[in-house]
């Protein structure tokens, strides 16, 4: 067994196991975070540039200067190997997916200030099934890492626990939402439960859980780093691998692989 209490409490993993949720508070060292903004930083940069560069302000989910969703950019970083396949990461998915773990997504959620959009009412696992109805997965886990204070005012995320939801085994069907290119899998009217909390706070939950986010009403950016861990390879219904799968834990890394470099 590769878990140990840690960050990661009994009680956060019997929440995590009832609700599908559970929110890890200032467990990213002052430090680490600094370097997280600045890497941030490059990336919307970067983004801007190269959507500027095209003559476009919407690239699928990505909204320029508004809200931005940039996935797969961890080879290009010196930070987010380490901070992917590190010590903290792998104790927190490790706690709640088993002893066998694989990075399955990373990428940047930030919602630029006044105008940074809300995001609909999802399941992440809903975005697989959009795309793939005949696919079949079990739920992967999404920790989704505050780089800034995260309140209700700038943006921050709303989760529904499995109980009142009734997802615990089910991906809802979700359909294409107009104008922001959202896919929405829930219209009943429960509020969902804010995530108020200091930077440097994870927020774990799982991809059958439903979650949005608000407005970022607030005259600073709301950063937020998603990393997202499988206890299995994710695949298509035609076999191929959904997004990735390296290696995290229970698993000898192939011979340069992101984990082995980060090692």
């Amino acid at each position: 067994q590769l878990w140990r209490m840690g960050v990661v409490s009994t009680a956060d993993r019997d929440r995590f196991a009832l609700d599908g949720i559970c929110v890890l508070e200032s467990v990213i060292e002052p430090a680490l975070l600094v370097r997280l903004r600045e890497e941030c930083a490059y990336f919307v940069g970067y983004t801007d540039g190269s959507m500027d560069q095209e003559g476009v302000t919407t690239r699928d989910i990505t909204h320029r200067g508004s809200r931005y969703f940039i996935s797969n950019k961890y080879q290009h970083s010196s930070v987010l190997p380490g901070f992917l396949f590190g010590e903290l990461m792998t104790d927190i998915a490790t706690a709640l997916l088993g002893d066998v773990v694989y990075l399955f997504n990373e990428q940047w959620v930030v919602k630029g200030p006044q105008t940074g959009m809300k995001f609909a009412w999802h399941q992440d696992s809903g975005y697989i099934k959009f795309r793939d109805a005949e696919t079949s997965h079990r739920p992967y886990l999404s920790c989704w890492c505050a780089l800034d204070d995260v309140t209700e005012r700038n943006g921050t995320a709303y989760l529904i626990p499995h109980g009142r939801a009734g997802t615990r085994d089910t991906i809802l069907d979700h359909h294409r939402e107009r104008g922001t290119n959202d896919l929405v899998g829930y219209t009943d009217g429960d509020p969902g439960d804010p995530v108020v909390a200091p930077a440097g706070s994870i927020a774990c939950f799982s991809s059958y859980n439903l979650h949005r986010s608000s407005d970022n009403g607030s005259s600073d950016w709301r950063r937020v780093y998603l990393a997202q861990y499988s206890a299995e390879p994710i695949r298509h219904s035609s076999g191929a691998l959904w997004k990735l799968a390296e290696p995290v834990a229970g698993v000898t890394p192939s011979r340069g692989s992101a984990r082995d470099i980060a090692k």
